[in-house]
């Protein structure tokens, strides 16, 4: 018998592996912008802070939770208050951007990208959040001195040492040290420039604020029921991220930052 040769490839083989490497490569591209490349890949909870634009004091926090591919909201958006002099590019998660005002110590606006939460705090030894949580005393400061090797840190003076806090304007308790003072009550570390690069920024707080809508010097604040609502809601098994960003940045970025879908 005469065994017959393997048919090769003819134009309809080839045109129809064309098509399904189309196919595959629209799916892909259908999943979102690359998110294997993102280092929040993995985040199943969002709080977003969107401001109208770079110098706005005051905008709209709103939570989401994953589901699937996309962003589910979570409750209504509530009021915060940002930088006195508005916001700018802050180090988080998020590649370096050089297209707007950059965080500076000292200049008044709250870092804008997508960035880490850290260490929940507040005046009383406990609070109803899965965060890991710090009940802050007299002792406790957050080093703001560039120079200082504890620059950007919550310290125990009385471990660090008097030295150590000497300069700071950060005491935890703001209430004891300035005079019944309750913004740091309740609230948790946004991670903005981790790692303590001299005069980037430091001690950038989400927390209550003072008065309805008063501007911070850098961090958000809010209200005290809404800051409890997502200290409860948080979960760090879930990874979440806090993202700030001005309204024209949030539209550009979006697709590429595998941010929910609908624009506040």
């Amino acid at each position: 018998m005469t065994r017959r040769p393997p048919a090769a490839f003819g134009p309809g083989c080839l045109a129809w592996l064309l098509l399904a490497w189309l196919l595959l490569a629209l799916a892909a591209c259908a999943t979102g912008p690359q998110r294997a490349a993102l280092p929040w890949r993995d985040a199943e909870q969002l709080v977003l802070v969107v401001v109208p634009d770079w110098n706005a004091t005051a905008g709209e926090l709103r939570r989401y939770e994953r589901r699937g591919a996309g962003w589910r909201e979570i409750d209504a958006a509530v009021p915060v208050a940002i930088g006195r002099n508005g916001a700018a590019w802050g180090a988080g998660l998020h590649p370096a951007r050089s297209d707007g005002p950059q965080k500076r110590e000292g200049d008044g606006r709250a870092p804008a990208g997508v960035f880490a939460l850290g260490t929940a705090f507040g005046y009383a030894g406990r609070a109803a959040t899965a965060l890991p949580y710090r009940g802050t005393t007299a002792s406790d400061w957050c080093i703001d001195v560039p120079a200082s090797p504890l620059y950007n840190r919550i310290v125990d003076a009385r471990e660090a040492g008097s030295d150590a806090v000497a300069g700071s304007t950060e005491p935890m308790r703001r209430d004891l040290h300035a005079n019944g003072d309750p913004r740091y009550r309740l609230g948790f570390v946004i991670g903005h420039n981790p790692g303590n690069r001299p005069g980037a920024g430091s001690c950038i707080f989400a927390h209550l604020w003072r008065a309805p809508g008063e501007p911070t010097a850098g961090c958000t604040a809010m209200a005290e029921p809404a800051m409890r609502a997502l200290l409860g809601w948080l979960d760090p098994r879930r990874r979440p991220v806090f993202v700030l960003l001005p309204q024209a940045e949030y539209g550009r970025l979006r697709h590429a930052w595998d941010l929910p879908e609908t624009a506040p």
